[in-house]
């Protein structure tokens, strides 16, 4: 399928070819036909990606900070491979579309194939031929409405959720700044709920398009015109609520130009990408309150929510993203949202850059440019993953023609360019859940194909050992796949999560002409080796205490899936497994049983007896 990504090293946009992902539980495949580009969310990631090292880490402090944290644990070197490998992978663009249903996963009852479906989320709702969504990233898109219209649903939610933390009543009136695709949005939305609007942009052209959509008056932040305009609508008081729609993270300045025209106490929600640059005096004097909109609403950065499909009771949380992504859908079912007049320009799939050209002010043009959509044509879907592997050169002798199944962080950064560097093997073929990462992959390392169909890998007569780096849960299926295909194995720890997956993995392997092996590389360390050398004639009793120094991951982190029984088994099956291995190794012997204590401020987390 084609899908528009940037590689974040060089910043080069390019329309790419990347395997089409498949269905998955608690979810829905998509095949787009409308996406939407968010001028200020795709150009400020443009921007940044095409800036050197240093103008990187000036935009993005956070990751900067964490990779000095892991130069400090794990040496510059370490840290240096992780990085580069990390950034050669193309970023897919995009997060708000409309397509057609082709597939339901396990678990989801509120789509049917066929169905139309307005769809939401970064690394989700990509600009791409073919995607897959999440349940709680998706809504039904009533007969009537157009795709291209319901593609906007995200930027739509975001205006919405805005408003929603304005917390205003009918006969308010609220000053809009900026007036891009999200700003003329929020000026309709407050029209549409009884709210006068006064509309704020630097570009003049755009005042006509306010006042078309139910806009009071508009003008420039400072101008005469504005601050009567706004004395004149407000009896004087000044405005009760500002929404700050603009983008402008090199300035806060505009904190400061909204003063004069906010009435005492009145709220400012900080919805764009604005630089949080403010003047304590201005606001202390009128107790003005700041609210953050985030993004579509509640759900949002909550992995249980957006990953695993876990919703909030509507009677604690009323607005999830879902739902104001539903109540946007629903305006525009009932004629009370204007659209169609926000999407000034369109192009195919295969023009995207001539409409990233636009985004980034390389194109002038007269007329304002607010909502671009990229339109995209039936795709082929023939010859993908379930065709036979394409026939490839020969394996070198000597060498070993591998299969990787899981693209993740840890295989990109460390196991991958561990085993490379070692030249005793050749990658044939790649699979990860998200196909461009597999083939970004499989670029780099000169595979032949990549996938997002892990069967593929496994079953290709070609590749005669198979590394498995995905997600804990899936470990012990894709372990006993392999064996039953003859295949030498790899999994990273842990081999798998349950005893009945233990017991299938242990009848494989004894049929199988492959040998399995579990990333346990404690024991190859060198000073392993000299340490178990030290003890090796030892006769009286072995005390081991083993301290382990692992961050914390905190319910909020990207890595929280760990903490899961049933994606991650937990931290003691993920990581505790190593050190047991690591004492079995250097004892020789099995553990006979084991004391658990709860991790509490006054006690440590695990204690372990050994008989020997």
């Amino acid at each position: 399928m084609k899908i528009l990504v940037q590689n974040f090293k060089t910043g080069e946009l390019s329309v790419a070819r990347s395997p089409a992902p498949r269905v998955k539980a608690g979810g829905v495949l998509v095949r787009v036909t409308h996406s939407a580009i968010s001028q200020g969310t795709d150009r400020s990631i443009v921007q940044m990606a095409r800036k050197g090292y240093l103008g990187k880490a000036m935009d993005r402090p956070d990751l900067f900070r964490k990779v000095l944290n892991r130069a400090k644990n794990e040496g510059f070197l370490s840290t240096w491979k992780v990085v580069k490998n990390l950034i050669a992978e193309p970023i897919p663009l995009g997060y708000s579309l409309c397509g057609e249903v082709l597939a339901v996963g396990e678990g989801v009852s509120d789509a049917a194939v066929g169905d139309m479906v307005a769809c939401a989320g970064l690394g989700y709702a990509n600009h791409a031929e073919v995607v897959w969504v999440s349940r709680n990233l998706f809504v039904r898109v009533p007969r009537g409405v157009p795709a291209e219209q319901a593609a906007f649903v995200a930027i739509g939610a975001i205006a919405m959720h805005g408003l929603r933390q304005a917390e205003q009543q009918f006969g308010a009136t609220v000053m809009v700044v900026g007036l891009g695709l999200v700003g003329l949005m929020s000026v309709q939305l407050c029209v549409a709920a009884g709210l006068r609007v006064v509309g704020v942009d630097i570009d003049p052209r755009k005042f006509a398009m306010a006042q078309a959509m139910g806009a009071l008056g508009s003008g420039q932040l400072g101008s005469d015109g504005l601050a009567k305009a706004v004395a004149d609508f407000t009896r004087g008081r000044g405005v009760d609520a500002v929404l700050v729609t603009a983008g402008a993270r090199d300035s806060g300045k505009i904190f400061e130009d909204i003063v004069p025209n906010c009435r005492d106490r009145a709220r400012v929600v900080v919805v764009g990408d604005v630089k949080m640059d403010i003047q304590r005096r201005s606001y202390f004097q009128k107790e003005i309150e700041i609210v953050q909109s985030r993004s579509y609403g509640p759900g949002r950065y909550d992995p249980e929510f957006e990953e695993k499909g876990h919703d909030y009771p509507v009677g604690y949380v009323r607005w999830t993203e879902r739902r104001n992504m539903e109540a946007f859908i629903d305006m525009i079912a009932d004629g009370r949202l204007n659209v169609e007049s926000l999407s000034t320009h369109r192009f195919a799939i295969d023009d995207a850059l001539q409409a990233y050209d636009l985004v980034l002010g390389k194109v002038k043009t007269e007329d304002p440019i607010i909502g671009i959509v990229l339109e995209y044509p039936e795709p082929d879907m023939a010859g993908q993953s379930s065709a036979a592997p394409a026939i490839v050169k020969r394996v070198v002798s000597g060498k070993v023609s591998l299969g990787i199944i899981g693209t993740g962080q840890f295989a990109k950064g460390i196991l991958l360019p561990a085993l490379f560097d070692t030249r005793a093997f050749t990658l044939r073929g790649v699979a990860s859940a998200r196909g461009i990462s597999a083939e970004a992959v499989r670029e780099r390392y000169g595979g032949a194909y990549a996938d997002t169909d892990a069967m593929r890998v496994i079953a290709d007569p070609d590749i005669a050992a198979v590394v498995i780096a995905t997600r804990h849960d899936s470990h012990g299926r894709y372990v006993v796949e392999a064996l039953r295909h003859d295949k030498h194995v790899l999994v990273e720890k842990p081999l798998c999560l349950t005893r009945d997956e233990l017991g299938a993995i242990e009848e494989a392997a004894g049929t199988s002409k492959g040998a399995v092996m579990v990333g346990f590389n404690r024991r190859f360390s060198p000073l392993f080796h000299r340490m178990r050398q030290h003890f090796e004639g030892r006769r009286e009793p072995l005390s081991i205490c083993y301290r382990v120094n692992a961050n914390r991951i905190p319910l909020n982190h990207e890595a929280a899936w760990q903490h899961h029984p049933e994606t991650g088994g937990g931290r003691i099956r993920g990581e505790v497994c190593h050190f047991i291995d690591l004492m079995q190794a250097l004892t020789g012997a099995r553990p006979s049983h084991v004391i658990p204590a709860n991790a509490r401020r006054d006690s440590s987390g695990l204690a372990m007896a050994w008989q020997l």
